[in-house]
C-alpha cells in the first residue's frame, strides 16, 4: 500500500512521541531504583563534612556538646537524606530524652500542644536549635533576663495574637517598662520575669491559661503567685476582707493584678501608677466602692469616693499633695478590714493611732470625726452639716433675689425701649411670626439634639433624666423638626409676595457690602471713620441670613436622611448615612455657636441695642436705635413706616365701619 510523504511524517511524529514518553518513564524508574540503592546509612561523624558550622561551632558550645547529631536528627541517618514529613527535630527530637518535660508540655496557654499546629512553640522555639544553653547561663534564651525577648517572638506577633484572640496589648513591651522589667534589665535576677508568674507548678513546660484551676495566673492563685516574692504582703492580703472573700470563691473581689496591673506594674511611688497616692482613690478603690452592683451585693454605703474627694484629704490629694492621707493611709493597702473588726485600722478603738501617724497627739474625739460624709460634702459632724445647710439656703435666697432684681431691671429697660418714640417698623407681623417659629423650633432642636449626643450632661439629665424622658426627647426633636421645615416652606412662599421680593432684593449681597466690611474693620482698628449703612440690611444681617439659608438646607436634608435611614439604606451605601450623621452633628454645632456668638451680640449685647432690639417681638424698634445701625436708610424706613401705619389705620377704620 502506498503511503504518501505527509502520512509518513505524521506516523514518524507519533512514534517519536511514544518513544519519548517511554524513555522518560524508564529514566524515572531507574532514578528511583538508583536512589534506593545509593541511600546508605551514615554516622554522626559524617555530618561535619557538610555542616561544619553547626557541628564544630554552634553545637560545640551547647549543653549537648559531644552528643551525636543523629540523637536529635533521627530522620537524617542516610545519605541522601530521606526526611520524614511529620518529624520535627525541635520537638520529637527532644522528647526522646526529655520525657518528663514532654509529658508536662500538654498546653501552651489555652491551646493544646498538637503536632499538626505549627503555631504552638516547640522546644527549639524557646531553647534554640544548636546553641542550647542552660537556663542559668546569661546567654541562654530561657535565662530570666532573656525570657521577655524570647516570649515576644509570639506574644508581640500580631498575626498570632489576632488569630488566637490574645487581647492583651503589647504585654512584653509593657513588662519591660514595668518595675520588674527594669530591675531584670539592670541585672537583678530575683526580680520577676515571665517564668516566675506563668510557670505553673514551677515547671517551665506548664504555661497555662487563667481558665485552668491550677494556672499560676488563675484569679484565685494570683495572690500565691505574687506571694513567691512578696510573702508578707500575701499574708496581709489573705487576712484582709478582700483575701477572705477571694478564698470563699468570690470572683468580683480584687486580687493583686486588679489594683497593680499585670505586665506594666509600676512602683507605688511612680505618679503614673494606679496605686500611687494621688490616683489610688479614683482609679482603684472607686472602681468597686462606687459600683452600685457591688455595694448592693455586699451591703456597702455608696458615694464613698465623692465624700472623700470633697473632704480636706481628698481635695489636697487631687491637687497633687502626695503626703496627705489617701484610702490606703487609713484603711491599709493589703490588710484591709471592715471597721467592725477589732484589728482594723479604722476600728473606732484604733482611730487615734491611725490618725496619729500624720497628726501626732490627736485627741480621741477628733480622731473619731468621720471622714466620709453622707451628703457628698466630706463632712459629717452636726455643726458642719448645719453650716453647710445655712450656706445652701443663703445661696438660693441671695442669688435668687439677685436674679429677680436683674429681671425687673431688664424688664423695665425693655419696656422703655418699646415705649420710646418715634418707632421704625422693622418687621411686619407675618415676618415676626416666621422669626418666632424659627426661634422656638431652633431652640428645641438644639436642646433635644445635643441631649442625645451628650446624654450624660447636666442639662440633658435635668430635662430628660426622668423615666421615659428620652422618649419624649425623640418626639420633641421630631416635632420641632416638622415645625422648622414648615417655617422654611412658609418663608419660601413669602419670598414670592411683593414684600418678599423686596426683602430678597434688599438682602442680596452686593460689592458695597464687602467694601463696608473692610471699612468697618479699619474703623475698629482706629484707622478710619465708621462707614454708614445705606441699605435696609448691613453686611452682618446679610451674612446671618444667607448662613441661615445654607444651614437650613443642610440640616433639613441630613435630618430627613437620618429620620428615614432604614428606608434610605436600601438605596444608598451606609457610608452616605455616616456622612449625613457627621454633617448633621457638626452643622448643629456651627449653627448654635453662630447664634450665640454672632446673632445674640448683634441684637442684645451690642451697646447700640442693649438691652434688646425689640423688633423680633413687636416688629418695630426705636428710631434712634435704627439711626445708629442704618443711618443711610433712615428716611426710606420712615416712609415705609408711615405707609404701613396708614394701611393698618385704613384696615381698622374699615372694620369699625362694617361693625
Amino acid at each position: 500500500m502506498y503511503v504518501s510523504m505527509a502520512e509518513q511524517g505524521t506516523i514518524m511524529n507519533r512514534l517519536s512521541c511514544r518513544f519519548s514518553i517511554w524513555l522518560l518513564l524508564a529514566l524515572l524508574l531507574l532514578s528511583s531504583v538508583a536512589g534506593q540503592v545509593q541511600a546508605e546509612p551514615i554516622s554522626s561523624e559524617t555530618c561535619g563534612s557538610c555542616h561544619p558550622k553547626a557541628v564544630a561551632g554552634e553545637a560545640a558550645h551547647s549543653v549537648h556538646a559531644g552528643f551525636d547529631c543523629l540523637a536529635c536528627h533521627r530522620d537524617r541517618d542516610t545519605l541522601p537524606h530521606r526526611p520524614e514529613p511529620d518529624f520535627r527535630v525541635g520537638d520529637q527530637g527532644c522528647r526522646s530524652c526529655h520525657v518528663e518535660a514532654a509529658r508536662q508540655y500538654e498546653f501552651h496557654g489555652r491551646v493544646s500542644v498538637d503536632d499538626a499546629n505549627k503555631d504552638v512553640p516547640d522546644c527549639a522555639a524557646c531553647h534554640g536549635s544548636h546553641v542550647i544553653l542552660s537556663p542559668e547561663n546569661k546567654d541562654s534564651s530561657v535565662h530570666p533576663a532573656n525570657l521577655p525577648r524570647t516570649c515576644s517572638g509570639c506574644h508581640e506577633n500580631l498575626n498570632i495574637t489576632s488569630k488566637y484572640e490574645i487581647l492583651l496589648d503589647r504585654p512584653v513591651q509593657n513588662y519591660e517598662a514595668s518595675i520588674h522589667g527594669q530591675a531584670t534589665r539592670e541585672g537583678t535576677l530575683v526580680a520577676a520575669s515571665c517564668g516566675d508568674c506563668h510557670f505553673s507548678g514551677g515547671s517551665a513546660h506548664r504555661i497555662l491559661a487563667p481558665s485552668f484551676p491550677d494556672s499560676t495566673v488563675n484569679h484565685f492563685n494570683i495572690p500565691m503567685t505574687c506571694g513567691q516574692c512578696h510573702k508578707g504582703i500575701e499574708q496581709d492580703y489573705r487576712e484582709g476582707i478582700h483575701g477572705r472573700l477571694a478564698a470563699n470563691g468570690q470572683t468580683d473581689v480584687p486580687v493583686c493584678t486588679d489594683c497593680h496591673g499585670e505586665h506594666g506594674i509600676l512602683s507605688a511611688d511612680d505618679p503614673r501608677s494606679p496605686v500611687s497616692a494621688r490616683r489610688v482613690a479614683e482609679m482603684i478603690c472607686a472602681r468597686c466602692h462606687d459600683s452600685e452592683v457591688l455595694n448592693e451585693k455586699y451591703g456597702l454605703r455608696d458615694e464613698r469616693l465623692v465624700s472623700f474627694i470633697d473632704s480636706y484629704h481628698g481635695l489636697k490629694s487631687k491637687a497633687g499633695d502626695t503626703r496627705v492621707a489617701n484610702c490606703a493611709s487609713c484603711h491599709g493597702a493589703h490588710r484591709v478590714l471592715p471597721s467592725s473588726d477589732p484589728t482594723s485600722s479604722v476600728n473606732p478603738g484604733n482611730l487615734r493611732q491611725t490618725c496619729g501617724e500624720c497628726h501626732p497627739g490627736i485627741s480621741e474625739a477628733m480622731a473619731g470625726t468621720p471622714i466620709h460624709g453622707v451628703g457628698g460634702t466630706g463632712l459629717h459632724t452636726p455643726a458642719a452639716e448645719i453650716v453647710a445647710l445655712i450656706y445652701q439656703i443663703a445661696i438660693v435666697v441671695i442669688i435668687g433675689l439677685m436674679v429677680v432684681h436683674w429681671l425687673l431691671d431688664l424688664g423695665r429697660q425693655f419696656k422703655e425701649v418699646i415705649d420710646r418714640r418715634p418707632q421704625i417698623q422693622r418687621m411686619y407681623p407675618n415676618e415676626v411670626w416666621q422669626h418666632m417659629l424659627l426661634t422656638v423650633s431652633f431652640i428645641v432642636l438644639a436642646l433635644t439634639g445635643f441631649a442625645l449626643r451628650y446624654d450624660q450632661g447636666l442639662i440633658a439629665r435635668w430635662i430628660f433624666g426622668w423615666e421615659g424622658g428620652f422618649a419624649v426627647r425623640r418626639l420633641a426633636h421630631r416635632g420641632a423638626a416638622v415645625l422648622f421645615c414648615g417655617t422654611v416652606v412658609w418663608h419660601a412662599g413669602y419670598l414670592f409676595t411683593l414684600r418678599g421680593r423686596r426683602f430678597l432684593r434688599d438682602m442680596w449681597p452686593r460689592g458695597s457690602d464687602f467694601l463696608s466690611f473692610g471699612r468697618q474693620i479699619l474703623y475698629y482698628l482706629g484707622r478710619g471713620e465708621k462707614p454708614l449703612c445705606a441699605g435696609r440690611f448691613n453686611y452682618v444681617e446679610k451674612a446671618e441670613y444667607w448662613a441661615l439659608v445654607w444651614g437650613s438646607a443642610v440640616m433639613v436634608l441630613s435630618g430627613w436622611m437620618l429620620w428615614f435611614d432604614n428606608w434610605l439604606s436600601t438605596f444608598v451605601p451606609k457610608g452616605v448615612l455616616d456622612v449625613a450623621l457627621v454633617i448633621h452633628f457638626w452643622e448643629a454645632w456651627l449653627a448654635t455657636l453662630a447664634i450665640l456668638v454672632w446673632h445674640l451680640y448683634s441684637v442684645i449685647f451690642s451697646p447700640e441695642v442693649y438691652p434688646m432690639n425689640p423688633s423680633w417681638l413687636t416688629g418695630h424698634m426705636p428710631e434712634d436705635m435704627y439711626r445708629k445701625s442704618h443711618p443711610g436708610h433712615l428716611e426710606q424706613a420712615r416712609e415705609e413706616t408711615e405707609e404701613y401705619l396708614r394701611h393698618e389705620a385704613e384696615l381698622i377704620h374699615g372694620e369699625e365701619d362694617e361693625s
